[in-house]
Formats: C-alpha cells, sequence, structure tokens
C-alpha cells in the first residue's frame, strides 16, 4: 500500500520508514511536521496515514488535528494514529465522525511489529484498530454512559473486543468460547436501544457508544 508517514522523530520515522518497504509497502512521503503531512495527503492521495499525535508547528495535538482534517477531505483516506498519548477529545471525534478505516495505538506496540502491521493492515481494509489502552482511556473518562451499566461483564467483555476492530471468530478466540456464543450476544444491541436502528452498522454503533460518543 501506499503511506504517508508523519513523526518528529528523526529515528523512529526512519525506522518506521524502513519497516514499511521491508513488509513491501511504499512509504511516498516521510514528514516532521502536522501541516506538512496535510499537503503530503493532497500531493499524493496514499491509501493510509500513520501520524504522531502531538508534533510541530505547536507540539500539542496538531497531528491528530491533521488527521481529522485528512478525514475530512478525503474520506477514503485510512489513518493510523501512533502515539505515546491518549488525546482523549480529538481521538473520540476522529472515531465517532466514521470509524471505518480507523486506528489508534499506542508507541509501544512499535515494538511488538506484528501487532503494529497487524493494526495498519486493518485500518487500511477499512476496519478499526484500536489499542487496548486506549479503549481504556476512552471509557474511563464515559463510564457515566447509562445504557452501558445494562450489560453483564461478559457481554462487556464482548464489546471491548469489538470495540479494538476484532471480528466475532476472533473474539471467541480470545474469550475461549465458542462463535455462536459471540453470536448470541446480539441482546448487547437490545441493552443499547439499538434493535430499531436502520442505516447504520448497529456493531458500529454499540462501539461508539461504548468510547461514548
Amino acid at each position: 500500500m501506499r503511506v504517508v508517514l508523519a513523526e518528529d522523530s528523526t529515528l523512529l520515522r526512519e525506522g518506521l520508514a524502513r519497516l514499511l518497504a521491508d513488509e513491501g509497502h511504499q512509504v511516498v512521503a516521510a514528514t516532521a511536521d502536522a501541516e506538512q503531512l496535510v499537503v503530503a495527503v493532497e500531493l499524493h492521495r496514499p491509501d493510509v496515514v500513520v501520524t504522531d499525535v502531538r508534533m510541530p508547528p505547536t507540539n500539542t495535538d496538531d497531528g491528530l488535528r491533521a488527521a481529522l482534517e485528512i478525514r475530512r477531505r478525503w474520506p477514503d483516506t485510512a489513518v493510523l494514529v501512533l502515539s505515546q498519548y491518549v488525546e482523549r477529545r480529538y481521538a473520540a471525534k476522529l472515531l465517532t465522525d466514521r470509524s471505518e478505516g480507523v486506528g489508534y495505538v499506542l508507541k509501544d506496540r512499535v515494538a511488538q511489529v506484528e501487532d503494529f502491521l497487524d493494526a495498519l493492515d486493518r485500518v487500511a481494509a477499512g476496519s478499526t484498530a484500536l489499542d487496548p489502552e486506549v479503549v481504556r482511556q476512552l471509557i474511563s473518562a464515559t463510564s457515566h454512559t447509562d445504557p452501558l451499566n445494562r450489560l453483564t461483564p461478559r457481554e462487556r467483555d464482548v464489546l471491548h473486543h469489538m470495540a479494538q476492530g476484532h471480528t466475532n471468530a476472533a473474539i471467541a478466540e480470545r474469550l475461549h468460547v465458542s462463535q455462536s456464543a459471540i453470536e448470541k450476544h446480539v441482546k448487547i444491541f437490545y441493552k443499547l436501544d439499538l434493535t430499531h436502528a436502520t442505516g447504520y452498522s448497529r456493531r458500529i454503533l454499540a462501539i461508539l457508544r461504548y468510547l461514548g460518543s
């Protein structure tokens, strides 16, 4: 796939570019500046963007705000946020605007190369990939959400894994139950008042509600 990479750490940026190239991907641009990231996407129209959160010009949340602009202007461009930080406000907005083709993983995952590459492949394919710690921090800010209090511990486990972008089969494997058992948890949609939702994926709506949308 064609990738635009945004990371202000030269060492990490070059390391990621080498890793992606070794995996057969084409890094069409690599920048250390969020404003240049948007310019690079406009110029190259990549399949996926990998961006940090805190980077120039202000070294606050420029990378994540650039990701939001990219998704607004080029909605078919997948975005994988790679950061040391969970910026709750803009992370939630990035996910609620349109969760398909979006990922948010922490830089510690780079040490686990297969997990990082799996997240990249998933967002490029139009799925969602969220680090469990990102999910935990987003949920901790929205634990007051009433419908979620109706779920059993097992149902919350299922929804937690759904929020990370896993399929029913993958969730069943992780929870050591049958896939049919996972599929029976459609009552999650009932408890979250989503049984009559039309025009949208109930699975995505459940995830967004779980994330406090």
